[in-house]
């Protein structure tokens, strides 16, 4: 008896330090400003006619200079998943999410197909972070090429 109630308190234990790592992850993503919600699809299958809900993972972007530094929301690692560079993002198309998409990505996002160093990738955020972004990308310094649809 001794032994399951040790064991259930261990288990319990790791649980919460498990959420308060995670909370505090976030938090020190969070900390430097410049960051917003943005699902993020890599590689999708090109020409879909009704694009399915699968391959969006849910995750945080963060403004880092001439980079969006993108972090998966459900992972501990303290590194970047994708790192997106300015000068080599080029916006292909803007549209609202279809299909299974609708289930797949939070309820005000706006889907966003790009072209980044020859990778095609979708991106979904809100139309706030979405006119940021745009703004962000038109803000690139003199003699970069710039692509916004």
């Amino acid at each position: 008896m001794v032994l399951a109630l040790l064991v259930g308190g261990v288990v319990v234990a790791l649980v919460v330090v498990g959420l308060f790592v995670f909370g505090l992850r976030r938090r020190l993503i969070q900390r430097s400003g410049g960051t917003f919600d943005c699902s993020l699809r890599w590689d999708p299958p090109p020409g879909e006619s009704e694009p399915s809900g699968k391959g969006w993972v849910y995750g945080v972007a963060r403004y880092n200079g001439d980079r969006i530094e993108w972090f998966r929301v459900f992972s501990y690692a303290p590194r970047p998943r994708r790192v997106l560079e300015r000068a080599s993002i080029e916006v292909l198309q803007r549209r609202t999410p279809k299909g299974e998409e609708e289930l797949a990505l939070l309820s005000d996002a706006v889907v966003l197909a790009c072209l980044h160093g020859g990778t095609r990738l979708e991106l979904a955020m809100s139309e706030d972070a979405l006119t940021g972004f745009l703004a962000w990308l038109e803000a690139a310094p003199p003699g970069q090429r710039v692509n916004v649809a």
